[in-house]
């Protein structure tokens, strides 16, 4: 089965979808483990912006390894320097800058709500930018649900309140610098392929957080433990991964169809974060979960076809 047979198939669309969010949901616990690791505070901007440079230099490097192992051609083609720069800067450096410091200013409660709004810039951005994937009814209906369940899967870590800040602003920037992101890579991926560029826009996005973490911290600012080192492996396999199904989902299918499925990463972050942190999970988690697949569901039923009289 070819790429595009297998990223088209209903099956493979479920489960190469779900297994990016999933990836991207485990990123929440296993930061916070790192942060703990690598003493890491929450007012050190500029350390947590060098980890993320670590990991996606390193998750960029994995993809060129694993694709030039495959006996691709990954060598930089000159050509695609802007392209893939412009990505670079809106679905890692722009989304992780704005994401990081919107947070420090913001409740975790919130943030994982806001991280659910990505679907909804990237359903919003579809409708304009691309004539057969307009916002319906259907859509809207899904999108509700989703955000519905992102919001039930948050309320059992405390109270929800809406407050709306620099914090809330910067959040809310960094999900549409990342939906935006996966909209130019969309595009990106009719002539590139989609191993090569999301290899090289995690390459120079790194560069670009690890520039911008400079200027209050040094390039080497942690004690590597053995944990802390397999976990930043981890964190890069999960960015590699997660990104190579993603960009792959995105570049065959509409994206108003698929967006629905980044409603699982907050959700998928809060239910790993129970089992992996020792946190309770509640039932209100499990009915966001529930909410979300709806919505899912909603939007990718198969269409009736009508019969001809």
């Amino acid at each position: 089965m070819n790429a595009k047979r297998f990223f088209t198939h209903p099956l493979g669309i479920v489960i190469s979808a779900t297994g990016s969010t999933f990836l991207w949901g485990s990123a929440f616990p296993f930061i916070k483990l790192s942060y703990e690791s690598l003493d890491i505070r929450p007012e050190e901007i500029g350390e947590q912006m060098i980890f993320a440079g670590y990991r996606f230099f390193l998750a960029g490097l994995l993809i060129l390894i694993f694709f030039s192992l495959l006996k691709k051609n990954m060598l930089f083609q000159k050509r695609t320097f802007l392209p893939v720069i412009k990505i670079g800067l809106f679905q890692t450096f722009f989304q992780y800058v704005l994401f990081y410091i919107g947070l420090s200013y913001s409740t975790g409660i919130q943030g994982s709500i806001i991280a659910g709004t990505t679907s909804f810039f990237q359903i919003i951005l579809a409708h304009f930018m691309y004539k057969n994937d307009r916002i319906n009814m259907i859509k809207t209906i899904g999108m509700t649900l989703g955000f519905a369940g992102v919001i039930f899967a948050n309320l059992p870590k405390g109270e929800f309140t809406i407050d709306f800040g620099w914090g809330e602003l910067l959040l809310l920037l960094a999900m549409l610098s990342g939906a935006f992101g996966n909209i130019l890579a969309r595009n990106g991926s009719r002539d590139m392929e989609v191993g090569y560029l999301t290899a090289y826009q995690m390459v120079f996005g790194s560069l670009g957080l690890l520039l911008v973490g400079s200027f209050s911290s040094n390039l080497f600012p942690f004690d590597f433990s053995a944990n802390a080192v397999w976990m930043l492996f981890y964190l890069a396999f999960l960015s590699s991964a997660g990104f190579i199904l993603w960009n792959n989902v995105m570049k065959y299918n509409q994206v108003g169809l698929v967006s629905l499925y980044m409603f699982l990463v907050p959700v998928f972050g809060v239910i790993l974060s129970s089992f992996l942190l020792g946190e309770e999970v509640y039932f209100l988690v499990m009915a966001g979960l529930i909410l979300v697949v709806s919505g899912i569901v909603i939007v990718n039923r198969p269409k009736r076809v009508k019969e001809e009289a």
